[in-house]
């Protein structure tokens, strides 16, 4: 369709959708559909939502014809004997029938009325007319002879079919093995359909001859493919969890082997033998579209969604298995663990290097390295192979170091927090790995060499004091934008807490600066949780010292420097905090306005006064500092008994906002797996009763549930002494100087007898798998808005649930995104004619969210 008249013969055939109701089935119009477009631009561009929705609402039996008349159409080239002949079973067809169904299925999705009708229509059984009573309708049954006799052997012209969904998927899935479409001409007398791994890898030592027409066919059904799956965007984060897509579970509980691991095998090689950074021209990105990547990141997003889709259970039976998540679980081989690690390292590593070029913006940075994490994150999970093979490994210091990266990147940016969320509980599910603690020892060396973002000056540690550091890091400096991950991140130095050795008198530091803030009387008694965060504090500690007491002498060292802060909380008190607390206040209100410092002009009264319970006393808790801000980490240097450090509080009430106002849903934040061992009962007596145990299909490992704590204030929270916590002195750690040098300068090391390990873990739940799964999905939704920019996105305008989509301003043209004369007169066109209307019927097809937008974080 290269003339702007064709484009207007089939933009008036997209209006006599809506405009002509119930178009008959044989009407030869339909065939306009598969034979006027020309290309995935010209369907997107001239089939605009505002048409589509018109027929949706007005001719939805047109609709409804249209629908069936492509899949229909798709499903007979596909079985045609001759396909891809450009006669008789032209490929263009085949195309064009998978992007009308890219197009029309997301708004048919995201209507909820059409809920029973996409029900009935995608997925209620079937009956078709039988080839031979096709046949049997154009033979002549008898003669002018034998008028009397009855055809006593009649052919039957209806069987029973699948349902229409299932047949699509099927077809879908056989294209994409299909010879001289999407994989190299078969062998003469050999099936067209031969289910070959596309890429050298996992399975195959040899890589399938490939053009980059195959490819680009293989993008257009694995696009299709993810449409389908995306009803997902249509759900709510709690009801996909347990609702589940039927595309999905379909695709993900099939039982033939051969396809699974073709398909599983296929979409993770060309994922990972991707390399962004092999030779090129600087800039080259700019003025070519690079098709693979395109075809790399659809692969990628197919294989997340089938591997971590959780099968929904049906009332007490037992779900089938996810075969995809089976089978990455089942691999063993260690050359195939080198070859994923590879990949997965080169494509982590490459926003590192694109940013660290001596031409900015001249390397090409990938946008879906999230969704490699996520892919790490899973094989992980399912495969103890896998995880033995990264933990028992230097390979683990590789991952931990890449993701504090992404990480400490992204820490201070609203819409990356569901990223930052994930690198964490990645790093909890590594801790919980006895070797991986043992392993963190090891010195750290070249760490100068690193991106500045997760660099720290002067650092002559061990990976477990840069892991530690890390970890403090993201909590004092995000000030309070990820509250509801502070658990899992004290989780992390608690699993590994019994394993650290030599610990550097700068981590020890902070690490007691860290206690100090958590100790505060404002801190403590801000919410009926926060306690819980300094347990697990004082729970790390215990285990350095119970396990490992003899080799961390700095630790001991800085411990013994913050002997008041212990003490302070030994003797806390509820009227003696709650004084404190009213002493800050009211020093605040008379100093409203001054710009002075941090520090309380009474800040030096005697430490003595914290030990009487009465409520009478005058002073208060002077040795802890007033918090009024959000954390701050204190200096290396602060091992002074009498140096009392500033350390301001968790943030505002202002910041809760705004922190709050960056999710895409508040059902997403708090779908985030919570933390019942320091729960109160009254928190406890919270929680749904009778909720069911749900439990990620084939996962080798148990992740704790962290509880998304908030640390702010809560107004409804009055504290009383029943609710004082009374593990808070029973987890001080020991701290009597002469007990701890007498320990230390004793030849043998039997002064402490250690506890068990107790090993953090944690749980997947509804609320956190719906989480889970809005990320994956709005990673998706992201990708494709930058992949097809404009109209051609597949989810543009549509009425997305599973998250929030922010609009933004269009962007201007700059360098790396020019638009000179050729694209302005192009694009020109391209609106002029997708807007026509024949009958001044709405001309108003301008896309919600169509200048572009940003998934906010999940």
């Amino acid at each position: 369709m290269g003339a702007s008249d064709s484009k207007l013969v089939f933009k008036q055939g997209i209006f006599k959708l809506s405009e002509q109701p119930d178009i008959p089935a044989d009407d030869p119009y339909w065939t306009s559909f598969w034979e006027l477009p020309e290309s995935t631009e010209d369907v997107f561009s001239l089939f605009s939502p505002a048409d589509i929705r018109r027929t949706r609402d007005k001719a939805l039996g047109n609709l409804e014809t249209l629908t069936l008349a492509v899949a229909s159409r798709l499903v007979i080239l596909k079985n045609h004997p001759s396909f891809p002949d450009p006669e008789l079973a032209p490929e263009r067809d085949a195309l064009n029938c998978i992007r009308v169904l890219t197009r029309l299925l997301p708004f048919i999705y995201e209507a909820d009325r059409l809920e029973a009708w996409s029900e009935k229509f995608f997925w209620a059984a079937r009956r078709k007319r039988s080839r031979k009573g096709q046949i049997a309708r154009t033979e002549v049954l008898f003669d002018g002879t034998n008028t009397d006799e009855d055809v006593t052997t009649e052919v039957p012209e209806f069987e029973e079919a699948k349902p229409l969904a299932e047949e699509l998927i099927d077809t879908l899935t056989d294209l994409l093995f299909f010879s001289e479409f999407t994989v190299p001409k078969a062998q003469p007398g050999k099936d067209k359909v031969s289910y070959a791994i596309w890429q050298s890898g996992v399975g195959c030592n040899t890589a399938l001859g490939t053009s980059k027409e195959l490819e680009n066919n293989r993008t257009e059904i694995l696009r299709l493919l993810l449409t389908m799956a995306g009803e997902s965007m249509y759900m709510s984060p709690n009801v996909l969890p347990v609702k589940g897509v039927k595309a999905i579970t379909y695709m993900a509980t099939c039982t033939d082997k051969q396809v699974v691991l073709s398909l599983l095998c296929s979409l993770l090689n060309t994922t990972l033998k991707y390399h962004p950074a092999s030779w090129r021209v600087p800039y080259d990105h700019v003025v070519f579209k690079d098709s693979k990547q395109t075809l790399v990141t659809y692969c990628l997003q197919l294989l997340l969604v089938l591997v971590l889709y959780p099968i929904p259970q049906s009332g007490n039976s037992v779900p089938p298995k996810n075969s995809y998540r089976h089978f990455l679980g089942r691999l063993h081989r260690p050359q195939d663990f080198q070859f994923i690690v590879d990949g997965m390292t080169r494509i982590l590593s490459q926003p590192l290097q694109a940013t660290s070029t001596y031409l900015p913006g001249s390397q090409k940075s990938l946008t879906w390295a999230p969704e490699m994490l996520m892919l790490f994150w899973e094989a992980l999970q399912c495969n103890k192979r896998f995880r033995s093979f990264i933990i028992d490994t230097e390979r683990a210091h590789d991952f931990v170091v890449l993701i504090l990266f992404y990480a400490m990147e992204n820490k201070t940016d609203f819409n990356k927090q569901g990223i930052i969320r994930m690198c964490v509980f990645i790093l909890q599910t590594m801790s919980v790995e006895p070797n991986f603690g043992k392993s963190l020892n090891e010195k750290f060396e070249s760490q100068e060499t690193l991106p500045a973002s997760i660099r720290i000056p002067n650092f002559h540690g061990t990976y477990a004091d840069f892991l530690i550091t890390s970890v403090l890091t993201l909590i004092t400096a995000s000030n309070g934008k990820l509250d509801a991950i502070y658990p899992a991140l004290l989780a992390i130095i608690n699993n590994i807490a019994p394993y650290i050795q030599n610990l550097e008198r700068a981590t020890s530091n902070k690490l007691l600066d860290l206690f100090k803030s958590l100790s505060s009387p404002r801190f403590l008694l801000a919410n009926e949780t926060n306690h819980t965060l300094l347990l697990s504090l004082l729970e790390a500690m215990n285990a350095i010292i119970e396990h490992q007491y003899n080799k961390n002498v700095q630790f001991l060292r800085a411990l013994l420097s913050k002997k008041k802060d212990f003490q302070a909380l030994r003797d806390f008190t509820l009227e003696s905090a709650q004084e404190e607390i009213d002493r800050q206040t009211r020093f605040r209100k008379e100093h409203a306005g001054e710009t002075s410092s941090l520090t309380s002009p009474t800040r030096t009264s005697s430490i003595d006064s914290l030990r009487s319970p009465t409520a009478t006393r005058v002073s208060s808790l002077s040795n802890v500092p007033e918090e009024t801000g959000a954390f701050a980490i204190g200096d290396d240097d602060s091992d002074e008994d009498d140096m009392i450090r500033p350390t301001p509080s968790h943030s505002s009430a202002q910041s809760t906002s705004t922190s709050r106002a960056a999710s895409i849903s508040s059902s997403v934040d708090n779908a985030l797996p919570m933390q019942l061992r320091g729960m109160s009962e009254k928190a406890r007596g919270k929680m749904p009763l009778g909720q069911p145990s749900f439990a990620r299909q084939n996962s080798t490992t148990s992740l704790s549930s962290m509880s998304a704590a908030t640390l702010m204030m809560d107004d409804s929270f009055s504290p009383t002494p029943e609710w004082l916590p009374p593990q808070l002195p029973s987890q001080r750690p020991a701290t009597d100087s002469s007990e701890i040098l007498a320990a230390i300068s004793r030849a043998e090391v039997r002064g402490i007898e250690p506890s068990a390990v107790r090993v953090h873990l944690f749980e997947w739940s509804p609320l956190s798998l719906g989480w889970y799964e809005s990320l994956l999905w709005g990673f998706i939704f992201t990708s494709e808005m930058l992949v097809f920019k404009g109209t051609a996105g597949v989810w543009n305008g549509t009425s997305i649930r599973l998250f929030r989509v922010q609009e933004t301003a269009a962007q201007s043209p700059s360098l790396l995104a020019p638009r000179g004369a050729v694209d302005a007169v192009g694009s020109n066109l391209v609106q002029r004619i997708g807007s026509l209307n024949i009958r001044n019927a709405a001309a108003q097809v301008t896309q919600r969210g169509g200048n572009g937008g940003t998934v906010r974080d999940v």
